[in-house]
């Protein structure tokens, strides 16, 4: 399990902005097994294909807009290519969109894109907030209408176990539907009080036992932390969620 234990950078977004070589060769030493990216923050493609290639971390999928997947695909794809990954993730629901026929609308390009993708060997999942549960489409909220798993749907998912807990759902019950549908997920914890803030993984009040075990048996290939606001040193916090999630690998 331990080699599937990945972080989103968005976490690590203004100490990649300073110097994203650095930050790699770092994440590398403190035993992470892969990166999933959010941006190159100025660097080409190439540039970080070198530097994954030199410390030996994998790309655990890319985040990608969806005005860019849109708009730049073939762009994207190239760049998929070089950071040699085949898991696009698309972050997010334009606001305008979310609305009931917005999350339609949505839904049918996802699918054209994810078709148009999967002829080459490229999957999209969708990445959750909350606020999609605010929505009904079809008698059912809209992340559920999103990632129905039925075999005309094309969009994977990429769960957001803390989301799925802020919307008051039990996480390890919420994932069950999307066995062999989610080659990625992201995990962080929660903070026991009435914030409900991010926490580091193991700190906070989500059981990752039962969600890890899951995964371990439905097909998730990277469990993906995701810290998107750190009360101290984001690269301290990373380094805590990695210790805690060695230590459940350990356990279970």
């Amino acid at each position: 399990m331990k080699q599937k234990f990945a972080v989103q950078l968005y976490t690590l977004r203004n100490e990649c902005e300073q110097d994203f070589p650095n930050v790699l060769r770092e994440l590398k030493q403190m035993g992470w097994a892969g990166v999933e990216l959010a941006g190159l923050h100025s660097y080409s493609a190439e540039e970080i294909s070198d530097v994954l290639q030199e410390t030996g971390l994998q790309t655990a999928g890319m985040h990608v807009s969806f005005q860019r997947l849109i708009s730049e695909l073939e762009i994207v794809l190239k760049e998929a290519r070089l950071l040699k990954t085949t898991v696009l993730i698309c972050p997010s629901v334009p606001h305008e969109l979310r609305n009931e026929e917005g999350y339609r609308q949505f839904k049918n390009q996802l699918n054209d894109i994810a078709r148009e993708i999967n002829q080459d060997g490229f999957t999209l999942s969708f990445h959750n907030h909350a606020f999609e549960f605010e929505t009904s489409v079809n008698g059912t909220n809209a992340l559920e209408y999103l990632m129905e798993p039925s075999a005309d749907n094309a969009i994977l998912a990429e769960i957001d176990v803390y989301w799925v807990k802020k919307a008051g759902k039990d996480p390890a019950a919420f994932i069950r539907p999307y066995s062999h549908r989610m080659p990625t997920m992201h995990v962080k914890d929660m903070t026991d009080d009435e914030q409900r803030a991010y926490a580091e993984i193991g700190t906070g009040v989500i059981d990752f036992d039962p969600i890890l075990l899951w995964g371990e048996q439905n097909g998730v290939e990277w469990y993906v932390v995701e810290q998107d606001v750190c009360q101290g040193n984001p690269m301290d916090c990373v380094k805590l969620s990695l210790t805690n999630l060695h230590r459940i690998a350990d356990r279970l």
